[in-house]
């Protein structure tokens, strides 16, 4: 039979023994914690207040001159949806240069308006189906509601060139308005409709029927017609005249440069906040940490944060909304691929970074793979970021992701010399704590509780539309 010997503090009958010595959790009573400041997630890199140059503004008010532009129009038409249905917005169709002269103020206007948006049919194209054929007669005005459309011609030996892609709003035929009383000019290239698409038609004929009933869009179309039109760069600014490799004696053509009779002006967007610290909390708990500065510095940082998304998604000057017709692309398939960050690069001079969502970067990560293509990297204020031909792709999670999940890419040049995106913010303020942002102290109340007014005013500018570019429908889930 074996025997066991316990120590001297072995337990009977399973009771623990009692402690030999201090345990921890009577010494840390003794003991000074070790600890962070606090934390949060909200925290980004910001890398858009980081990467743009400042501009302080005393007036509040920043205005854009820029020499003047005649727009000739055809540019996007907003297309709203009820239901299933698409309906051309009607104000928006004065993007067309026909209807440029209706005053969308004025009730005749609108009447005029009203009508041709009431006049569109849609009809849905599947992938691949042909919306129209080059060289055929183009007696119809078409705009892309929902979808890509892909415009196609023969090439120089007979092989179909791209000629790029249509999306949502964009607009073909537009010449067609002008008949049957004139000739209609031929399709100048094959509309193929690359993705389920759903486009709104408006025939010709059907135009002409509707300005005999509607003698306001006949006012309208008249006006138009005999507007002059004025000499204009392929930018469409105003031209300058001039003479170049002539001989002899001629006469120099005289020219100035106009300047736009009514520039832009960014006025100076605000985020405000109350914070509430009692007087308690602040006088007792403040060590080792100053509890009123750690409450400010977090109201701060989400300030800033709040700051960063308005400068990409606010109404008025957010780039999101602010990007030129003429300098926003489609993804050719879905994904972001290099082919389309290659678009964007090269309608723009000095790029100097891309601005996309990570899932953004990662998406375009997976078709370099798929490619066998390998991106590059850098270095950008000490952080290793993905390049693509040498400009940085930096992340920012306040560009948004769409339910369908579908994204947008931004690309832009900086600097007022270089015209630009800046930013624009306010200092030298009142009790300013960092540069932009004011904290003042407001009052004690009854309770005891000390309040702070902390404030941000910011937004950001485009100087000349070229720079800033954008590719949307960027799809995450391929």
């Amino acid at each position: 039979m074996t025997q066991t010997h316990d120590g001297p503090g072995a337990a009977a009958d399973g009771v623990p023994p009692p402690p030999q010595s201090l345990t921890t959790g009577a010494a840390r009573k003794l003991s000074t914690t070790t600890k962070t400041p606090p934390a949060t997630l909200e925290t980004t890199p910001r890398w858009l207040s980081r990467m743009l140059p400042w501009t302080d503004v005393p007036g509040g008010a920043y205005r854009v001159n820029r020499r003047l532009t005649h727009t000739v129009g055809d540019g996007r038409v907003p297309i709203v949806r009820v239901g299933t249905e698409h309906r051309p917005l009607p104000a928006g169709l004065r993007e067309l240069s026909l209807l440029r002269g209706a005053d969308e103020g004025s009730p005749q206007g609108m009447e005029a308006l009203n009508a041709v948006a009431d006049a569109f049919t849609a009809v849905r194209y599947r992938p691949g189906e042909v919306i129209a054929e080059a060289g055929s007669p183009a007696d119809r005005v078409l705009l892309v509601a929902h979808g890509k459309v892909r415009r196609t011609r023969s090439g120089e030996f007979g092989d179909p060139a791209r000629l790029g892609l249509l999306s949502s709003g964009e607009v073909a035929g537009s010449a067609a308005l002008s008949g049957p009383r004139s000739q209609a000019e031929p399709w100048d290239a094959t509309l193929t409709a690359a993705t389920a698409c759903t486009v709104l038609a408006l025939s010709a004929a059907d135009f002409a029927a509707l300005r005999d009933r509607v003698p306001a869009l006949e006012a309208v179309v008249r006006r138009a017609a005999s507007a002059p039109r004025p000499r204009t760069n392929k930018l469409g600014e105003a031209a300058v005249a001039m003479a170049a490799g002539h001989r002899g004696e001629p006469t120099i053509p005289g020219t100035f440069v106009d300047y736009d009779p009514a520039p832009r002006e960014y006025e100076l967007g605000i985020a405000q906040t109350v914070l509430r610290v009692h007087t308690r909390v602040a006088e007792l708990y403040s060590e080792p940490m100053d509890q009123q500065g750690e409450q400010l510095r977090l109201t701060v940082a989400a300030l800033m944060e709040r700051r960063e998304h308005d400068l990409v998604n606010d109404r008025g000057f957010g780039l999101l909304h602010n990007a030129d017709p003429r300098q926003t692309v489609s993804t050719r398939s879905g994904p972001p691929g290099p082919d389309d960050l290659d678009e964007l690069l090269s309608r723009r001079r000095k790029s100097e970074f891309f601005l996309a969502h990570p899932k953004a970067i990662a998406a375009f990560g997976r078709e370099c793979t798929r490619r066998g293509v390998m991106p590059g990297t850098a270095r950008v204020e000490g952080q290793a970021v993905t390049t693509w031909r040498g400009v940085p792709l930096l992340p920012c999670d306040k560009i948004p992701i769409s339910r369908s999940g579908t994204t947008s890419v931004l690309v832009m040049r900086t600097g007022e010399q270089d015209e630009g995106v800046i930013g624009l913010h306010r200092t030298g303020l009142p009790d300013e704590h960092v540069p932009g942002v004011s904290v003042r102290a407001m009052d004690i109340g009854d309770q005891a509780i000390r309040r702070f007014l902390v404030t941000a005013y910011h937004s950001v500018a485009v100087l000349v539309p070229d720079a800033l570019g954008l590719l949307e429908d960027v799809e995450l889930g391929r």
